[in-house]
């Protein structure tokens, strides 16, 4: 049941968004795109473009000590990122690691508010209180990125098995790293998905490396994908600079789920493009992996294909560019503008209701 996906069919769904449009690129001048609006491209390279100066701007503000905590980019994977989040619907549910700010974006956050929370402020997306690692937004549909290796499979499988429970039309979508593979409720989570049909999408994003550790040296078995066939669900394998392939490989497989088909594993095949966090500086990766990971560039290689393809010409990707660093530097903005917490709160979120004789002790406050 394992396969590894192209882009050699255009996918069936219907959204606000859609793809095609009466000034769809056609026909053999089109290329790869023919059939696709080239509005819907364009936005496309603009949010994959926002994305990748949103990041930057965030390793910036980490080193000017404006980001504290441990701080994971998406450098490199903004077209799995797009193509994902283009698959789901807005009331569709999102579970993400700690390499979730181009997915907070994607998902339809407002920069801004995304930026605040990397800075510890109170018009952040947790109040300033998640940081880089804890995006959390129940308006949008981000139900957490988490710290913890894996820690949001169980948690995801439990927001699928609600859903199938209330008989309701959503599908969750799981990402992971590739490292998450080889821990237990990775294959927990997949087998009781399988066992109660469960509507819920797993993403491994396999930029190759976990940390320092290459797929092929931490799994017996580093095609990912082929995990699904442990669990007799579909399991594909995708090409995650290609944003099309992305999000046509992960529509099919969330309308699968929506209709009673159950639950999928793909895997997104891309890049990193720096360190595991912003401080690190990747010595263990060697020249020739380094460059391979710079010509792969997503955003690079689309923006000659669509010039190429008649899309865009060079002004209108370099206004596309500006408009998106304008972006990235209104959300810093927006998120220095912003206020602190008042220690007074530090205890506000501990439980989600009081409890009776909860400690309140600050760590310089007396025992008794």
């Amino acid at each position: 049941m394992a396969t590894t996906a192209t882009r050699s069919k255009p996918s069936t769904r219907s959204t606000a968004k859609s793809r095609r449009g009466s000034g769809a690129v056609r026909g053999s001048g089109g290329g790869s795109f023919a059939g696709e609006s080239p509005e819907l491209l364009q936005d496309y390279f603009h949010e994959m473009t926002l994305i990748r100066r949103f990041e930057e701007r965030a390793a910036q503000g980490y080193t000017q000590a404006k980001i504290g905590g441990y701080c994971h980019l998406n450098l490199g994977e903004e077209a799995t990122v797009v193509g994902l989040m283009r698959a789901l619907r807005k009331t569709d549910l999102l579970f993400t690691n700690y390499r979730e700010h181009g997915y907070a974006i994607a998902k339809g956050i407002e920069p801004g508010r995304v930026m605040a929370e990397l800075y510890g402020r109170t018009t952040g997306t947790s109040k300033g209180w998640g940081g880089s690692m804890h995006m959390f937004d129940v308006e949008s549909g981000l139900l957490g990125g988490y710290g913890i290796v894996g820690g949001q499979i169980p948690l995801a499988t439990g927001a699928a098995l609600a859903i199938d429970y209330r008989s309701g039309d959503q599908v969750v979508m799981c990402q992971m790293g590739d490292g998450t593979t080889n821990i237990g409720a990775f294959h927990e989570s997949l087998n009781i998905a399988a066992l109660w049909n469960l509507p819920v999408v797993f993403v491994v994003i396999n930029n190759q490396l976990g940390m320092g550790t290459t797929v092929d040296k931490s799994s017996a078995e580093p095609e990912l994908f082929k995990r699904a066939s442990a669990y007799k669900m579909p399991g594909e394998r995708v090409d995650g600079n290609d944003v099309l392939a992305v999000r046509d490989a992960a529509t099919r497989l969330v309308e699968q789920a929506r209709n009673g088909g159950g639950p999928a594993l793909l895997e997104c095949v891309s890049e990193r493009l720096k360190g595991h966090s912003v401080v690190d500086p990747a010595k263990y990766r060697s020249e020739e992996s380094v460059e391979r990971a710079k010509q792969a560039d997503p955003i690079a290689n689309f923006r000659a294909q669509l010039i190429e393809a008649g899309v865009l010409d060079e002004d209108t990707a370099a206004e596309i560019e500006r408009k998106a660093q304008a972006e990235a530097d209104a959300a810093v903005a927006f998120a220095d503008d912003s206020p602190h917490p008042d220690p007074s709160t530090l205890f506000d979120y501990t439980y989600a209701t009081p409890v009776a004789n909860d400690s309140r002790r600050l760590p310089a406050d007396p025992v008794f």
